[in-house]
């Protein structure tokens, strides 16, 4: 036997059905409102390249410069060039310095890389590329702290999760690269 829904019960389900979209809607962009490594996991001791995917800007302003900080471990480093941006590679020094093989001694190492220019807007996504010599050392996690400048504000994507601590727990959670064996 049919019976007809009340006024009532035609109202709410349409508002719940709105409510329940927007919801998922909002979490699907949080959960993908990081700035993140793709890919996240590389071999240890080996090269290898990722991007630095930037899904938005600040509130709304476009993003007008990156600021990459670079683990302790990392020797070797290339940024991607990018038209209508212009990269600085910046260097602290090792010491004491690092002998390497073949006979070859390194006294400095990339601390940051920033990208400058763009603008990209807030309603565009870009990825920021990145070569590397990996660690050795596989089950270590690299951070790669971020500063995102924005037109009008910035952005640190710069917290690093404790021992234990799940990195989509944290606030503002670093762009991070888990060193896998290399076999």
């Amino acid at each position: 036997m049919y019976t007809r829904p009340r006024r009532g019960q035609r109202v709410v389900a349409p508002i719940l059905f709105v409510f329940v979209a927007l919801a998922a809607t909002v979490a699907s962009r949080c959960a993908h409102a990081h700035i993140v490594a793709q890919p996240d996991q590389g071999k240890a001791g080996s090269y290898f390249e990722t991007s630095l995917k930037v899904p938005h800007g600040c509130d709304g302003s476009s993003t007008v410069a990156l600021r990459v900080g670079i683990p302790d471990g990392v020797l070797s480093i290339k940024p991607q060039m990018k038209p209508g941006w212009t990269v600085s590679i910046v260097t602290r020094s090792i010491d004491p310095p690092l002998k390497l093989e073949h006979g070859m001694t390194i006294d400095k190492a990339v601390a940051a890389v920033e990208w400058r220019g763009g603008p990209l807007p807030d309603s565009l996504y870009d990825t920021f590329g990145l070569v590397m010599k990996l660690p050795t050392t596989a089950g270590k996690t690299l951070y790669f702290p971020v500063v995102q400048t924005c037109e009008n504000g910035k952005r640190d994507w710069t917290d690093i999760p404790v021992e234990g601590q799940d990195w989509h727990t944290v606030h503002s959670p670093a762009p991070q690269v888990r060193l896998v064996p290399a076999q």
